[in-house]
């Protein structure tokens, strides 16, 4: 039997099997989502069952839109979430560029040392987080979150991206050098192009923790001028009283813009990975 023969089954198994996880991972978001068009008694009745004519409802939007602002929270978020992917990627990158590439006393250590980050949770340094924004006069500013989630994501993109930058050819930068480019070209032109499969990916799992992160925006900038959407949503659960429908619907409006970021990186990840395996 030849391997086309045997290649068939696996692939019809391995798609089957992404598919039920895809199942798995969709089905909380499917919940909230066919929820929050439901009246308060439906939710807890039948909370797995589609809106019908009887309880459909759109009380959790009005809700929301009336109470809260809504496009502020959204605003800040997205500020939040892009600038701080950006530094993470740029700031990762060079930093990764030069663990690699260049041989000094202390690569190893200094690899160790920002590798540490990723077994060392940030939030264990909340107090003094707090006491140097409040120094910094930052405390209640977007500036401070984009700091935080900037240093909680660089561990990480430097694991993952100086793996990747080793194996860019030598050959390939020594002839960029050769034509008269400078190093800061090499990085940008010759290097990151190679490594973007590893640059999405740095991406995606930066991206979602900062988007529904509530600890540093309720402790840092819980003004209602930088209030991010997911501490937005807590406005709507009480301590006696939780307006579900509204809490619902905000997590529901939360769930769009983190997926349309998350398909513009899928979909480089998945561009570069095939560029590579037709090369």
């Amino acid at each position: 039997m030849s391997k086309a023969t045997h290649s068939i089954p696996r692939s019809i198994a391995a798609h089957a099997v992404l598919s039920a996880y895809t199942i798995l991972a969709l089905f909380p978001v499917v919940v909230i989502v066919i929820n929050s068009f439901k009246t308060r008694k439906a939710i807890f009745r039948h909370p797995l069952a589609f809106p019908d004519s009887d309880s459909f409802s759109l009380i959790g939007y009005e809700t929301v839109i009336k109470q809260g602002d809504l496009f502020l929270y959204f605003q800040n978020s997205l500020i939040v979430t892009v600038a701080s992917l950006f530094f993470v990627l740029l700031f990762g990158a060079m930093a990764a560029f030069a663990l690699a590439e260049y041989r000094f006393r202390g690569n190893t250590l200094m690899g160790l040392y920002l590798a540490l980050g990723i077994m060392i949770p940030i939030r264990l340094g909340t107090v003094y987080i707090l006491k140097i924004m409040v120094a910094a006069g930052l405390v209640n500013t977007l500036t401070a979150l984009i700091l935080i989630y900037t240093a909680q994501g660089l561990p990480l993109a430097v694991f993952i991206l100086s793996e990747f930058m080793r194996q860019v050819s030598d050959d390939l930068k020594n002839a960029g050098r050769i034509d008269g480019l400078n190093e800061y070209s090499i990085f940008f032109v010759l290097v990151l192009p190679l490594v973007r499969p590893a640059m999405a990916t740095v991406g995606v799992f930066t991206m979602i923790p900062i988007w529904n992160d509530l600890w540093f925006p309720l402790i840092i900038a819980p003004a209602e001028e930088t209030k991010t959407i997911t501490l937005g949503a807590q406005v709507f659960i009480g301590q006696f009283v939780t307006d579900w429908n509204a809490v619902l619907s905000a997590l529901s409006l939360a769930i769009i813009p983190v997926m349309v970021l998350y398909l513009i990186f899928s979909r480089q990840l998945i561009r570069g990975i095939t560029a590579g395996a037709v090369k």
